[in-house]
């Protein structure tokens, strides 16, 4: 774990050579969130393999059901299932990156996602902060260490990240973070931070 933190930090997810008896070590973290928040895009901005994607093309049956801010007009597929993506890094380390469906009805999917894992990313959009509880409580009801992302649409913080913790009800120990989903270097210090924070929890345990 914590190589895998020092070579997130220093390299840039560069792939390492496979051998015969030499198998990866594979950890996983989940990516979650509200509806369309990011998730396929924050994975696909990193994965080193061509991200695996059931997404659906959005019916009129969404329509008054999902809401994607100012995106839901021109929203066309969502997520039914999960996205998946993977980083190979040296030292023959494989992070395996899920993310899970964003509406409330596919939660039945996370118990399934989430087991193993070695923690979340919860990523949020400030204009719909209440499309995070769902992920924020079962992550906390589950004692799965998870870090709050707040994702900068356009490039923008809207607001501070001390509001966003406030607004949240986030304790101090739960790391509160600004990040891009689009950009393959803050995605990488959003996972960085996530593997950290699960370890100082490992430790703290012991």
């Amino acid at each position: 774990m914590e190589s895998a933190s020092s070579e997130l930090s220093e390299r840039d997810g560069g792939s390492s050579a496979t051998t015969l008896d030499s198998p990866p070590v594979v950890v996983k973290v989940v990516v979650a969130g509200g509806f369309s928040v990011g998730k396929t895009t924050f994975i696909g901005s990193i994965s080193d393999i061509d991200p695996i994607s059931t997404e659906a093309s959005m019916t009129d049956r969404s329509l008054g059901v999902d809401d994607a801010g100012g995106l839901t007009d021109r929203k066309v597929a969502t997520t039914v299932a999960l996205d998946f993506g993977r980083i190979a890094l040296p030292g023959r380390l494989w992070l395996y990156l899920f993310g899970t469906p964003g509406q409330d009805r596919f939660a039945v999917m996370w118990d399934d996602l989430t087991r193993g894992a070695v923690g979340a990313v919860v990523l949020v959009d400030t204009q719909r902060l209440e499309q995070s509880f769902t992920a924020i409580n079962y992550f906390e009801s589950r004692n799965v260490p998870f870090v709050v992302a707040v994702n900068c649409f356009d490039g923008l913080a809207r607001h501070s990240l001390d509001a966003v913790r406030e607004a949240l009800a986030m304790p101090a120990e739960v790391p509160v973070v600004y990040t891009d989903a689009r950009s393959r270097e803050a995605t990488k210090e959003t996972l960085v931070r996530l593997v950290r924070h699960a370890m100082d929890r490992l430790r703290n345990a012991r």
